[in-house]
């Protein structure tokens, strides 16, 4: 267990992130474990740091849900899993003309990234074939940041969707290393960062992430928080619970809005030069505090998630003009992350 002293003295926290400087277990805890008086300067001092690296830029995802339920492993969070009773789609991958109709589809929304996602353990040679001749035709005709979440990853698969044009590869980390056998039990925390591992070497820019309000504690937090700079992932997508009904998770309950602002906070200041995206259970979570996350994070999916509805697109620009900030025009012009100073 760590031990924290609660801080006021955010601005300092802000100048050592800002100054490539790691904050220490201590100095993550006291954020977590702050105040509700203290959330507005928290973030006053975290904005520093996420308009130093993003300025006012919101870049915008959209996913497509592109093989859904049929999935073998056990995660305690997913409604897809083979040991959830909600009910989903279930269907298999979708064919090239579907995925190509998605792509348009995010660039009506103004989405930068368009998201292939699909269930299951890991993609059978049938379903990589099928998603990267849908890449390559996307990346021939659409000016998109393609990411691609087909789960466990070896070596030779990843360098083929890296020639195929995939851009990004997503694979979560989900929670902290001690935590995920209370989460998942049919593939390891291990398995994860290898694959993390695998993108990385292929030249494909690695996102991981995690979800929220799993029953972690602060300190279990911190400690993935401090993994996730370690993975060194170019983008961190923040998931928070949305407790699904016949999930083992389902009475898990809502993580507190302040607190998720918190979480957010948390991830800017380790992980200072990444993208942080507010992800799935934001609408749900967060609330009527939507607007305040965009002061940590610097990127939100816009639409639908895999199995729950998002909010409305025209509510998330309304959002983002009213806060003053703009949404990023060009995603394929931030292929290179900012570069932390070296000391």
């Amino acid at each position: 267990m760590y031990s924290s002293t609660v801080t006021t003295n955010w601005e300092q926290l802000a100048d050592l992130a800002l100054g490539g400087h790691q904050l220490t277990h201590q100095q993550a805890l006291s954020i977590l474990q702050s105040d509700d008086d203290q959330l507005l300067p928290l973030l006053q001092a975290v904005f520093r740091v996420r308009r130093h690296y993003y300025g006012k830029r919101v870049k915008l995802n959209m996913i497509i849900n592109a093989k859904s339920g049929l999935c073998p492993e056990d995660c305690g969070y997913c409604s897809q899993s083979i040991v959830s009773t909600a009910p989903v789609q279930k269907y298999s991958l979708l064919d090239k003309e579907t995925l190509l109709a998605g792509a348009r589809e995010a660039m009506n929304r103004q989405a930068g990234t368009y998201c292939i996602v699909a269930s299951g353990r890991r993609p059978s040679g049938r379903e990589l074939e099928q998603v990267m001749e849908a890449v390559q035709e996307i990346r021939a005709t659409m000016p998109l940041k393609i990411c691609a979440c087909l789960g466990l990853l070896n070596d030779e698969q990843a360098h083929q969707l890296a020639t195929a044009g995939v851009h990004r590869y997503n694979h979560n980390l989900n929670t902290s290393r001690d935590h995920y056998d209370n989460i998942t039990t049919t593939h390891s925390y291990e398995q994860r960062e290898q694959t993390v591992e695998h993108v990385k070497q292929s030249g494909m820019s690695p996102c991981s992430g995690f979800i929220a309000g799993m029953g972690e504690t602060d300190e279990q937090l911190v400690e993935l928080a401090f993994a996730l700079r370690e993975l060194d992932a170019d983008s961190i997508p923040v998931n928070f619970l949305n407790p699904i009904a016949g999930t083992p998770l389902a009475n898990q309950g809502h993580t507190p809005a302040m607190r998720g602002l918190r979480i957010l906070a948390l991830l800017r200041l380790i992980c200072p030069t990444k993208e942080i995206r507010v992800a799935g259970g934001r609408e749900l979570n967060l609330r009527t505090l939507q607007p305040l996350a965009l002061y940590a994070a610097n990127s939100i999916f816009v639409g639908d998630y895999l199995t729950t509805p998002g909010q409305e697109a025209m509510l998330d620009y309304q959002m983002i003009e009213d806060l003053g900030f703009e949404i990023e025009q060009n995603a394929l012009a931030g292929d290179v992350p900012p570069v932390m100073p070296r000391l």
